[in-house]
């Protein structure tokens, strides 16, 4: 009996010395340790094609968010480049120009993988193709579509776009396409189809037919719903958040993340300052735009909205670009020296949206993504270079290694392999 008691005080012992909190130095060398060993997948970064040219492309250390130094840097093995069209008219000439963007943007994507930089990165289509690149000790591309607009009236497109890489596609953007309606519908309560279209309707059996994922973040709710409803295969949201936590039409109420965990998707938790934290980032926004506004008055140009950027034509909109990337370095240096300003949106208030996504859909259904180069990025994963913050957070949340090995990677890989799973028993 007292060799049991002794042995009871032993196990007593030893479980609270490994409950014992970690030194930060110790949280530091779990985290990098863990971040080594797992295969860290962001599902969303934009790509402007002036990037990709013999002279300027990603083997460089340019000023945007993504390229292969700066995901070395912060050791972001996997990278969702984005083939995404703007919204335009509903007709023959509209779609003509989206297909002409969209191939446009995969003739990119490809020359960086064959022509540029083919020692340092190569595009996987599978699961096993991640794994097999990673194990080469290479930096891995992905494809993703945003916006079926590009698809036009020609259903034979989706194939094509999966047989280029695409390996998923959100069916509209800002504003409604052909396909389905979008979010933006919530502003005025106009919606063009009541969720999806016939065509849409059509091309969500055909996605299922060659195992694209559907991407549900952009499109209403509406449509959203009838996707799941209709698709055989498991849907992702590529880059959304918590409504719960923030009230914004690009999140995910609960009643949506229920339908999602029913339907074995997964939720890629997005790094957008204004879908995480809108008070913050509303304060501290309004400060940054007075300086933004003086120092782009000093490169010769006007401060211009998002909206307006989008309305330029491409010539007039590549130029101011090329401005704004200028501008956004000055200000980036100028305000990190600043005390006054108010809080910036960061990686707590980022992990804070993992956390609840994993509390309410649980940790099988939850992954990470950025929007960089698209609007995302927050103060501690500002670009690819600092990704490793993310997985130094999660470390601090008591995550475990085989919970950020789910969140960083698996999830996603997981609801792939079934989509092509399906596909294949599809097609046979």
């Amino acid at each position: 009996m007292k060799h049991c008691y002794f042995l009871l005080f032993i196990f007593f012992l030893v479980s609270c010395n490994q409950s014992k909190e970690l030194s930060d130095e110790e949280v530091l060398e779990k985290a990098t340790t863990i971040h080594e060993r797992v295969i860290t997948l962001d599902t969303h970064a934009d790509i402007n094609i002036a990037n990709f040219t013999d002279s300027v492309n990603y083997t460089q250390r340019l000023e945007n968010q993504v390229n292969l130094p700066k995901m070395k840097e912060g050791g972001l093995d996997v990278a969702w480049f984005i083939v995404y069209t703007g919204q335009d008219s509903l007709n023959a000439n509209g779609y003509e120009k989206a297909y002409q963007n969209a191939m446009s943007k995969f003739d990119a994507i490809h020359r960086l993988t064959k022509e540029y930089a083919p020692n340092q990165i190569e595009l996987a289509l599978t699961s096993n193709d991640v794994r097999r690149i990673h194990d080469q000790g290479k930096k891995i591309a992905m494809i993703g579509i945003e916006n079926g607009y590009p698809v036009g009236e020609d259903i034979t497109n989706v194939k094509k776009f999966y047989d280029l890489g695409g390996r998923y596609m959100s069916l509209a953007h800002n504003g409604h396409s052909q396909l389905s309606d979008s979010n933006t519908g919530e502003k005025d309560n106009v919606w063009l189809h009541d969720g999806l279209s016939e065509l849409g309707k059509q091309v969500v059996a055909e996605m299922n037919k060659y195992g694209m994922m559907i991407d549900i973040s952009h499109p209403s709710k509406e449509a959203i719903k009838q996707m799941i409803a209709l698709s055989k295969a498991p849907v992702i949201a590529s880059h959304s958040s918590a409504r719960a936590l923030c009230n914004h039409s690009r999140n995910l109420d609960d009643e949506q993340l229920q339908w999602i965990k029913d339907n074995g998707g997964v939720v890629q938790t997005v790094a957008f300052k204004s879908y995480l934290n809108t008070e913050k980032y509303k304060a501290r926004n309004s400060k940054i735009k007075e300086i933004e506004k003086v120092v782009m008055d000093s490169l010769g140009s006007k401060w211009l909205t998002r909206n307006e950027i989008r309305e330029l034509p491409a010539v007039d909109r590549d130029n101011y670009l090329k401005k704004y990337v200028v501008m956004n370095g000055i200000v980036k240096k100028k305000t990190a020296s600043m005390t006054n300003l108010p809080p910036a949106v960061d990686v707590s208030d980022f992990v804070n949206h993992i956390d609840y996504l994993v509390e309410k859909i649980g940790i099988d259904h939850v992954g990470i993504s950025s929007d960089f180069d698209g609007g995302g990025g927050i103060d501690g994963w500002s670009d690819a270079s600092e990704t490793f913050n993310v997985t130094l957070e999660l470390v601090k949340r008591n995550y475990t290694e085989n919970q950020i090995k789910k969140l960083w990677s698996e999830n996603l890989l997981r609801v792939l392999d079934e989509c092509q799973k399906i596909a294949q028993d599809l097609q046979g």
